[in-house]
């Protein structure tokens, strides 16, 4: 069975480039384009792993994560960001991950499979603050 990605992206050109290299890769990609729309997906669909964008209209990226974290504690989550100097925070929201545009695509894959692989409990640690393995992938140059 093909595992779930939901993508969240305001930006439809991103959206459509990350849709297409995850479909290549196998997974079933779900996308939404504000924190509204992740939400509804989230409740409506099971997902493996949540690929959040910081930048979305209306509510900005980490209200969402907070959301989003707080339903699901054991999804993995990944924060793809433009935004500079996003480490700490993403550290101490409990994170999985933290990748700067632009995108390194085999690095994001690889980080994916990473994360669905990581037991539930590596995950529900790190969302407790608790020592857990991060990965921070700044911009590919």
């Amino acid at each position: 069975m093909k595992q779930k990605i939901l993508l969240v992206d305001d930006d439809p050109g991103v959206r459509r480039m990350l849709v297409r290299v995850l479909e290549e890769e196998r997974y079933l990609v779900v996308s939404a384009s504000t924190g509204h729309e992740a939400l509804q997906r989230l409740a409506a669909k099971d997902i493996d792993l949540l690929l959040l964008d910081l930048n979305l209209p209306l509510e900005n990226g980490w209200a969402t994560f907070e959301r989003l974290s707080s339903d699901h504690p054991c999804l993995p989550v990944i924060i793809i960001t433009a935004r500079s100097n996003q480490l700490f925070p993403a550290l101490a929201a409990g994170a999985g991950a933290l990748m700067e545009k632009p995108l390194d695509l085999s690095k994001l894959l690889r980080t994916i499979e990473d994360l669905l692989s990581e037991p539930a409990e590596a995950r529900l640690a790190r969302t407790a603050g608790h020592s857990a393995e991060f990965h921070y992938l700044p911009p590919k140059r």
